[in-house]
């Protein structure tokens, strides 16, 4: 009798974690730019290297697709109104988690 017979490991889960909601009041299938109802993808309003962060503290808006990436003034085509985002992610930030040294601390920058 062979007992050295191995048997695989089982695939371990990935823990998921809750992130929370857009502290902006965006809602999924509506366009938090344009108002419009429709197929929706989620924008981190600070991006790049700051996109966990932005996740963590719902820093984020649902965005049609014209307003995210196709549009003339999508947000990731249109420099005004990605830092429009900005200004509106850092007064939210504001006025419901810290102060305006605290949100420099953590994103770098102060767009106010």
């Amino acid at each position: 009798m062979d007992v050295g017979l191995k048997f695989p490991k089982g695939k371990t889960k990935k823990k998921r974690i809750s992130h929370p909601a857009s502290i902006l009041g965006s809602r999924k299938g509506r366009c938090y730019l344009c108002g419009r109802y429709a197929q929706t993808e989620e924008h981190h309003i600070f991006g790049g290297p700051n996109r966990t962060l932005s996740e963590q503290y719902g820093l984020k808006v649902d965005l049609c697709l014209e307003c995210h990436q196709f549009g003339a003034h999508a947000v990731h085509k249109d420099q005004a109104v990605m830092d429009e985002l900005h200004r509106l992610g850092q007064e939210a930030f504001e006025s419901q988690i810290g102060s305006r040294e605290q949100f420099r601390k953590i994103f770098g920058r102060n767009w106010l």
